[in-house]
């Protein structure tokens, strides 16, 4: 019976966040291929490709309102529940963008509601993360905290095989004409069925023994965040900053590059399609390790050679991602992924350990969010910017950055410990 219900809690954990990031994954590729032209119309398609990816980052601009919100009730009335509420909210946001309608249709309407729902799917988002990782970290056994936490990473490549994986079958079904037409929203649509399952897998789940624990002795906190600001204020700048280099290694091997191996480049769609979904296996592999070396060798020491990767990824950007070779390419979208892992995987157990339970759901989410707004949100439109001013060498200068910033923020702290309960 315990096999059973450890396995559900590790299902819940990883479904959310694979539904997460299978809805971040079709927007951002949708955002890259074909949301320019369908509602945001100019006449320069570098200012089109703009204006899509700034509506890719207004929902990270909403994350972190979802992390005060739903961490407030997840630190308030428990995990589950919450965890519930943010997932209806960030499926029901994706869903709904397979029926917009496009600018030629309704005009400016079409840009605002786009924009109205990605801020939706944000402000589900920014609950999910946090809540899923104390899922697990809460539940897990002692010595095994940061094992247990990899699964909420795990969903970052289940949702980006299953979001891309399917964008590529559509493009070997569809035509250019019918993706542009109505293609694109069936990835969308898709995501019920994902919601579905997230939902009967949480809805069997019981509260969190830290959580219960808490509850019981009266140790809840009044206004979570209001706590997490006066006594954790230091653990908060480290974890905000610890994220920086994962949201900017990924967003850059993936929804940048995707978009600039097809334009800049003139690599094939379904081509670079493919050395994506292959890349992001090394992914896996880099959380998976790292993960399992957090519980032996320490989580700071494995998230130093994650950062130190993405400076390295940032450093050969320009000659490796701009080769003519495509084996080239692949190598080092798989460097740079395998890297990002590092910096990705002990992330699970490595933010609640800063946190006291009773602002940890408010903590994990508010620094998970907000390091994503630099890392991830900025991310695609200041690579495009620097891309067209510098090419991929300035571009790389970001992942650099990102490297040193995350660096920095771990030495803020002493070697954080594992406390979850």
């Amino acid at each position: 019976m315990a096999i059973a219900s450890n396995r559900r809690i590790l299902l819940a954990s990883l479904i959310g966040t694979s539904v997460e990031f299978y809805d971040f994954y079709i927007y951002a590729t949708a955002a890259a291929l074909v949301f320019g032209p369908q509602f945001f119309p100019a006449r320069d398609p570098a200012v089109q490709l703009l204006a899509s990816y700034a509506s890719f980052g207004l929902a990270f601009f909403a994350r972190p309102l979802g992390a005060a919100l739903f961490g407030h009730f997840g630190d308030r009335l428990g995990r589950k529940s919450t965890l519930v509420a943010s997932l209806m909210l960030m499926g029901g946001s994706t869903v709904a963008i397979a029926f917009l309608p496009t600018y030629d249709s309704i005009g400016w309407v079409a840009s605002a509601l786009l924009c109205a729902l990605r801020f939706g799917q944000g402000l589900g988002l920014g609950g999910e993360w946090g809540g899923a990782s104390l899922l697990a970290v809460e539940n897990a056994p002692r010595g095994r905290e940061y094992r247990w936490g990899m699964y909420p990473p795990l969903g970052a490549p289940v949702g980006f095989v299953a979001a891309n994986g399917l964008f590529l079958l559509l493009g070997t079904m569809l035509s250019d004409a019918q993706f542009q037409a109505w293609g694109w929203r069936l990835p969308f649509l898709a995501s019920a069925a994902l919601v579905v399952l997230g939902l009967w897998v949480r809805l069997k789940l019981t509260e969190t023994p830290t959580f219960s624990d808490a509850a019981a002795h009266d140790a809840l906190a009044r206004v979570p965040i209001a706590d997490l600001f006066r006594r954790h204020a230091r653990a908060t700048i480290a974890g905000t900053a610890g994220v920086v280099a994962c949201f900017a290694l990924f967003y850059l091997t993936t929804a940048f590059a995707l978009s600039y191996g097809t334009t800049t480049l003139g690599h094939g769609r379904q081509v670079m399609l493919g050395l994506e979904i292959a890349a992001v296996l090394f992914l896996a592999a880099g959380v998976i390790v790292s993960s399992m070396l957090a519980d032996t060798r320490g989580a700071t020491t494995v998230l130093r050679w994650g950062f130190f990767g993405c400076v390295v990824s940032g450093v050969t950007m320009g000659p490796m991602l701009g080769a003519a070779s495509l084996g080239v390419v692949f190598a080092w979208l798989a460097l740079s992924l395998f890297a990002m892992g590092f910096t990705y995987g002990p992330l699970g157990g490595w933010l609640p350990s800063l946190f006291d339970p009773a602002v940890r759901y408010t903590g994990v989410s508010i620094t998970f969010n907000l390091g994503g707004i630099v890392g991830g949100a900025l991310a695609p439109i200041a690579a495009q910017a620097l891309a067209l001013r510098g090419g991929l060498s300035l571009v790389g200068t970001y992942l650099i950055a990102a490297g040193i910033l995350s660096l920095g923020g771990i030495m803020l702290l002493a070697g954080p410990r594992v406390r979850a309960r």
